[in-house]
């Protein structure tokens, strides 16, 4: 897509740069934010003690935005916020209710997976740990367009309301701030999002933007620490985790780096070009179209995940029987032609969502067990992020479907078999 004038476009880890129903309206699985006609930023301007809830649904107009913290059945403060001409806000949630700028869904890990040749979408209806209005991002209108992430936005009412079951708290200053349910997690990289890159540290965000340690489970009463010398900026490749989506944060300076579709499909071509055969049918194997549905033909690339050796796919007994004429176990451990080394069987797709690229080297590896192919460094990188998973596990997962990578490090180097003549 196009650069935005103002720099951060996140992008949700989701089906292999599509949703499984399309990319419509506000549900996308690429956003790129730019800079509003007119500023739709808030700051925080009075603070009030209400001793009834109906005293603050009553300081709590309709056309201001306000957050209300309930302390007790006796005590609720509001502290109201006001029209801010240097900043934009945008607001991301489960609701699509319209403030609601990018409308986000539950990422189900390997929902897009193609069996039997018809690549069927099962999109588990599951509820959602996802809040309807998750965090909120607000970026400055002028250079260098800081961009600083909160949890929790406002609803329809203009409202951001903490019961009294939320982790809540007075600061030294006198201000309030409090943690919502899942809360909203995020990790800045180490060195940016390079070649360089490494994992850096998972962090809470407040819903006054401060940094805090984990709780020790993802809805805990109890808040973690607060880290001071950290920030709620976002930089490139800073990872925002919502509990049930992770998106990935680009600025338009990382953005100009990174390899475009464009370029995606020229190593696509190359690597085709090279004219790839299946050692046991001889047949040439071709890398279908980045704008295909994932759906079986008989020129795709299959390979086995524990050696790497990439095949056509090809029946077992000596039948060189098509995909199609038998279910195909996608993942069944199938003993290697090769090198008799016995691992699952996996048709290749090559990962389209360009943002998640760290290098724009060829297609030389594949994560296990989805057989999504990218550079070496890519799957070196995503193999090394712990991704919340739940609400209190991580794991490593392949960026183009969410999948948890097994083996020993998640991805493997495909070995290709060139042409005989």
């Amino acid at each position: 897509g196009h650069l935005p004038d103002q720099g951060p476009s996140p992008s949700i880890a989701q089906y292999n740069c599509s949703l499984p129903n399309g990319d419509r309206g506000r549900r996308k699985s690429r956003f790129a934010l730019c800079r509003r006609p007119k500023a739709s930023g808030v700051k925080p301007s009075t603070v009030h003690v209400a001793c009834t809830p109906q005293a603050a649904k009553a300081i709590s107009n309709k056309d201001q935005h306000s957050i209300s913290y309930t302390l007790s059945r006796a005590q609720t403060v509001v502290v109201e916020y006001t029209h801010d001409s240097n900043t934009d806000m945008f607001q991301i949630g489960r609701s699509t209710e319209s403030p609601i700028d990018f409308v986000v869904t539950d990422t189900v890990p390997g929902s897009q997976q193609s069996h039997g040749g018809e690549g069927q979408t099962q999109t588990q209806s599951i509820q959602s740990t996802i809040s309807r209005f998750a965090c909120r991002i607000i970026c400055q209108r002028s250079p260098p367009y800081t961009a600083r992430i909160y949890a929790a936005g406002f609803d329809s009412s203009k409202n951001i309301f903490l019961g009294e079951k939320a982790a809540k708290w007075r600061t030294q200053d006198g201000q309030m701030d409090g943690l919502t349910t899942n809360g909203v997690l995020v990790m800045h990289p180490r060195h940016g999002f390079t070649q360089d890159s490494k994992p850096g540290v998972w962090r809470e965000i407040s819903v006054c933007g401060k940094v805090f340690t984990l709780r020790e489970t993802r809805s805990a009463q109890q808040r973690g620490k607060m880290v001071e010398s950290e920030s709620q900026e976002l930089v490139d490749g800073s990872l925002i985790d919502l509990c049930g989506a992770t998106l990935l944060w680009r600025t338009a300076e990382g953005l100009s780096r990174t390899p475009t579709v464009k370029h995606l499909e020229a190593l696509r071509q190359e690597l085709n070009a090279g004219r790839p055969q299946c050692p046991v049918g001889f047949n040439t194997l071709a890398f279908p179209s980045l704008r295909r549905k994932e759906i079986l033909d008989e020129k795709q690339p299959w390979a086995y995940l524990r050696c790497g050796h990439v095949h056509g796919y090809h029946g077992w007994g000596g039948q060189g029987r098509e995909p199609e004429d038998e279910v195909v176990e996608v993942g069944r451990e199938r003993e290697c032609p090769m090198c008799r080394t016995r691992g699952p069987y996996v048709p290749l797709w090559l990962g389209c969502e360009a943002g998640f690229y760290l290098d724009a080297a060829p297609p030389t590896h594949a994560f296990s067990p989805c057989g999504h192919v990218c550079s070496e460094k890519t799957a070196a990188f995503w193999s090394q992020i712990p991704l919340p998973h739940g609400t209190h596990t991580f794991h490593a997962a392949c960026p183009f479907c969410v999948q948890q990578l097994a083996g020993e490090s998640g991805y493997l180097r495909l070995i290709f078999q060139g042409p005989l003549d």
